[in-house]
């Protein structure tokens, strides 16, 4: 994208790509200058609090990655663009088109991040620094947010002091420890100082103050120290750097308030750093002899970090010795590789000084890797090769989702609003009718994300149901949905029991415990509890079945209409399908089918010759067919649906589930959109908010048949799909 700009625009671009020059291995400058371009155009009209253009801010960004924290070409051009998408009319279609999916995705997980932290109080922040990773998978983009929230801290007295405090919060609590972790410790310390300014200002002022009046006292005592050193170390030809390692006015206030001690018996405050230019290890040890010939060193003092490197890998060589005026200095001895990992890289040093959790252990192996790639690469590698493998599969089996509170509730994978508003509280859960996600109003079912913010809307009115058991994750969202279905369940066999006590009153009759037993389980019910639930829901005339003759004449009509509608469909399917064909030289005789299987269209079939019957057609796994053939197998006749060359035959379906709005609708939509599958005929019912009902439809064989039940068991509120057969009429 070409653009028009000035002299001034035309320098920083310069300047950029000057410095990217100098720190990365590659360098698509076309892109590079193609990303500048963009994001000056999306910005040119937007100004920061401070007044200046609100392009500095992305540029500002830029020039701190390729700086601080280098990585690779494609990290630039997300700092450049990072707050287009948000800021602008540009969506990340465009920019994954016109930059590549690598910078689109960095791009939307910055935005998103963003979008997290917006305006939310912290409350744990460990659970954000979880969210973090969770919600992240290239580590660039994590990279990219850092130097975004750097710039914003060394500019944060433009805005107000209540968001000055807020945003110094969440850079100390959450951003500093994350920045630590990740091995960025110039980052983590300017973080922390600038934070710490916000913060508490007098304490801030007060070291600052103590700091520079003892500076010139300071420098003179260092000097002290580091001439002798320097000196003797030249006469070993040693290639060095040595200077005062500068002590940052947040560690000096949190050791001052951990310890109880007055600024002025923080005995680290002097301290030097000796970075040896050359790579050998050997060196080190070397420098602490020569060290400790000059000074005396305090034994309980001395960490050799690089003979047994932390468990994050982070190496160097710790020493106090007795100074000049029995001062006390503090001295760090490594190498240049060593220092670099230490200060920029996302190798090491994440965990120093911090405790250490189970999770983080995950995290330290990822981090050792990413280590060990930096160092070993060739300079022939490109990096942003080594950088396609960058995952973070971190607390992917949880998500973490917040109220509009911000608090956050780390759920399961795959959690939906049911869960977070049990997780709430269990009433919240009882009465959840509906939820919002992100301000959105989805179903309840709705699978959750980590960052998601989400509302739960409720009902006095509304209550647990048993759909819900199919798609919540928490133990505790399925125990309270199963003690409520309990309970109600309970208070229906209740009810029924007491309209079935009532009615036994009326016909005056006197049935015990066994009489009861027996009248359920004539009527097909497991149990006396399912013959109450079935009164409670009008399922049952108790008028006919305790009137001896209403009873009789309900059982003939009853068993009368079964067998006459799965008669009427079985007639309508062999029909349909043009009867059987019969092979070899029994094709003359009459067919028939068995009663005891009622094979229909699809089912592999065999034929048995009878006497004086013809041919009956069986299901090959029909149990009375198999006992015959033990002793009569010659009788087999081999028999076969007609070929179908394409057409369709008739099967049937009996589907049950919840009566609600559009269930029908639902219903027939996934039938006739699967594969061009006609509906012959629908026959649905309901009592007590549930439904059943028998579908014929046109199918081409069994596969088919199957594979349309398998979708219909995906509709919302369908608690059952069988094929209608003699099994289950």
């Amino acid at each position: 994208m070409e653009t028009v700009i000035g002299i001034k625009h035309k320098k920083m671009l310069d300047e950029l790509l000057e410095v990217c020059r100098k720190n990365l291995r590659v360098v698509n400058e076309a892109l590079i200058e193609k990303a500048f371009h963009l994001s000056y155009e999306s910005h040119k009209n937007d100004f920061r609090a401070s007044g200046e253009p609100y392009f500095n801010h992305p540029y500002e960004v830029a020039m701190i990655l390729a700086r601080e924290i280098p990585l690779d070409d494609i990290s630039i051009v997300g700092a450049l663009l990072h707050d287009v998408v948000e800021d602008s009319d540009i969506n990340i279609e465009f920019i994954e088109r016109e930059f590549g999916q690598e910078v689109a995705e960095i791009v939307d997980g910055v935005t998103k991040i963003g979008g997290v932290f917006k305006e939310q109080e912290i409350v744990k922040a460990e659970n954000y620094r979880k969210l973090l990773l969770s919600m992240v998978k290239d580590v660039r983009v994590i990279l990219v947010k850092f130097a975004d929230r750097l710039h914003n801290m060394r500019t944060l007295e433009f805005v107000s002091p209540q968001k000055q405090r807020r945003i110094a919060k969440e850079t100390l609590e959450i951003y500093a420890p994350f920045a630590h972790r990740f091995g960025l410790g110039a980052i983590k310390w300017e973080m922390e100082d600038l934070a710490f300014k916000y913060l508490n200002r007098e304490a801030y002022d007060s070291i600052a103050q103590k700091i520079s009046d003892t500076r010139k006292e300071r420098e003179a005592f260092l000097n002290k120290v580091i001439k002798p050193v320097s000196e003797k170390l030249k006469e070993y030809n040693l290639k060095f750097e040595i200077s005062g390692r500068p002590k940052h006015l947040y560690s000096i206030y949190r050791k001052m308030v951990t310890q109880n001690l007055p600024f002025e018996q923080i005995y680290d405050k002097l301290a030097i750093r000796i970075i040896l230019e050359n790579d050998d290890k050997n060196s080190c040890y070397l420098v602490l002899g020569i060290v400790n010939e000059l000074f005396k060193p305090i034994p309980d003092r001395f960490k050799d970090f690089i003979s047994i490197p932390k468990k994050n890998n982070y190496q160097s060589i710790h020493t106090t010795v007795i100074g000049p005026e029995g001062r006390l200095v503090e001295v760090q001895i490594r190498t240049r590789k060593m220092h670099e990992i230490a200060e920029r890289g996302v190798a090491a040093h994440w965990k120093y000084k911090e405790n250490i959790t189970s999770a983080d252990k995950e995290l330290e192996e990822w981090v050792s890797w990413v280590r060990d790639i930096f160092e070993n690469a060739s300079k022939d590698e490109a990096t942003k090769e080594i950088l396609a493998s960058f995952k973070l599969n971190l607390y992917q089996d949880e998500i973490y989702v917040f109220t509009p509170k911000g608090e956050l509730k780390r759920l399961p994978i795959n959690s939906t609003p049911v869960d977070f508003a049990y997780e709430i509280h269990s009433n919240v859960g009882n009465h959840c009718i509906g939820a919002k996600v992100n301000g959105k109003i989805v179903p309840l079912n709705t699978i959750l994300h980590s960052g998601d913010q989400v509302e739960i809307i409720t009902s006095k009115n509304q209550h647990p149901n048993k759909s819900w058991l199919q798609f919540v994750k928490t133990h505790k969202a399925k125990s309270h949905i199963r003690r409520y279905l309990n309970k109600e369940e309970e208070r229906i066999i209740e009810n029924g029991k007491e309209i079935f006590e009532k009615k036994v009153k009326k016909y005056k009759l006197a049935l015990t415990p066994d009489d009861l037993v027996k009248l359920s389980k004539k009527l097909k019910f497991d149990n006396v509890k399912s013959f109450y639930k079935a009164i409670a829901s009008n399922n049952v005339d108790l008028d006919r079945i305790l009137n001896p003759a209403l009873n009789v004449q309900a059982q003939e009509s009853q068993k009368e209409s079964g067998e006459l509608e799965f008669d009427r469909f079985v007639d309508i399917a062999r029909h349909t399908a043009g009867g059987v064909i019969v092979e070899g030289e029994q094709k003359g005789l009459s067919i028939s089918y068995a009663k005891c299987c009622n094979p229909i269209p699809g089912d592999p079939i065999i034929g048995y010759v009878t006497i004086g019957e013809g041919i009956k057609v069986h299901r090959k796994d029909c149990k009375n067919l198999i006992n015959m053939l033990k002793s009569n197998e010659e009788r087999v006749v081999p028999v076969n649906w007609p070929k179908t060359d394409g057409s369709y035959f008739v099967a049937g379906i009996i589907i049950k589930g919840e009566d609600m709005p559009g269930i029908l609708k639902d219903i027939s939509n996934s039938i006739t959109t699967f594969e061009n599958t006609n509906i012959k005929s629908v026959n649905f019912s309901t009592a007590d908010s549930m439904f059943k009902g028998t579908i014929t439809v046109y199918v081409r064989d069994l596969n088919h048949l199957n594979k349309l039940i398998e979708r219909l068991k995906k509709n919302k509120g369908v608690y059952s799909v069988e094929r209608f057969d003699a099994d289950n009429q």
